[in-house]
């Protein structure tokens, strides 16, 4: 099976060589890359020919600058990248951060993973960060979620549930709408995925505009968005913060912002949380 791996780069000049260096090293060899670099301005691109230069598998394209808003801007990189490539040549269609360490047998075990098992989707391995000098699970996320760094889709599964959606929450739309199509998004314990930085340190969004906005995007209902804005607020111990949320949530409403769901979808994710909400809340 042959991987087409998207990378978004932006100002990862410290990082990147760690990920390219992971994937000159593995032990699948059959794959093509292509690093995005979203108007990087530090040392980014020189760090990408190094790569470019010796080895046919590695390409480029160079993007200007756009926004920052979590979610959206990454995912617009990866479809400029994707645009450059047919995808009908490869089977795997792999969404990898620039800032990642994969063990050498990532992708040989993720191909593995979809030769035997044809109903699986998208698979991927647990994200770990250092901490006190040792490597430790993440923890942001279930271990039955494949985090956003390191996605891996069977071709005809992303084909399917018309790739990634630019907007804040795509990397937990993309599971429900694989699911919703009778795909298995797979979680591999086994492949410990090393992530240089955390996450969202750059991002200016108050949590509570974050909250909000995800949910409004996310295409929850009102019912369904006060309720998880409940479940927030009641984990930070704080009952203004629902309201804030709320707020939030309401303003984007008002404001009609589109949503990159169809209705069918939007159906499709308050149906998935209505029933984890009954399991988990409800026990019915």
């Amino acid at each position: 099976m042959r991987f087409l791996i998207i990378i978004p780069a932006h100002n990862e000049e410290q990082n990147l060589s760690f990920t390219l260096d992971s994937l000159q090293q593995q032990s699948s060899k059959d794959f093509k890359v292509v690093v995005v670099n979203d108007g990087s301005t530090d040392g980014t691109s020189d760090v990408i020919r190094k790569y470019t230069a010796p080895d046919s598998r590695f390409e480029t394209i160079n993007l200007q600058k756009s926004e920052h808003q979590p979610g959206s801007k990454v995912v617009h990189a990866f479809k400029k990248g994707l645009q450059t490539q047919s995808v009908d040549d490869f089977h795997i269609i792999c969404k990898f951060d620039a800032d990642i360490i994969l063990p050498e047998n990532y992708l040989e075990t993720v191909e593995k993973a979809f030769n035997n098992n044809p109903e699986y989707g998208l698979v991927g391995g647990l994200l770990y960060v250092e901490k006190d000098g040792n490597w430790v699970y993440e923890g942001n996320s279930n271990k039955h979620h494949v985090r956003g760094p390191m996605k891996a889709y069977r071709k005809e599964c992303f084909v399917q549930m018309g790739g990634l959606r630019e907007t804040l929450g795509w990397d937990n739309i993309d599971s429900i709408l694989l699911e919703h199509l009778g795909w298995k998004e797979v979680v591999l314990p086994e492949l410990h995925v090393k992530l240089i930085k955390v996450k969202g340190a750059d991002y200016t969004i108050r949590p509570a505009d974050y909250y909000g906005r995800y949910f409004y995007f996310l295409g929850l209902n009102r019912f369904l968005a006060y309720i998880a804005s409940s479940k927030e607020a009641m984990k930070s111990k704080s009952p203004s913060f629902f309201f804030d949320i709320v707020k939030s949530y309401e303003g984007c409403k008002a404001k009609k912002l589109e949503l990159k769901i169809s209705k069918e979808e939007q159906k499709a994710v308050n149906d998935q949380r209505w029933k984890m909400l009954k399991k988990k809340w409800l026990k019915m």
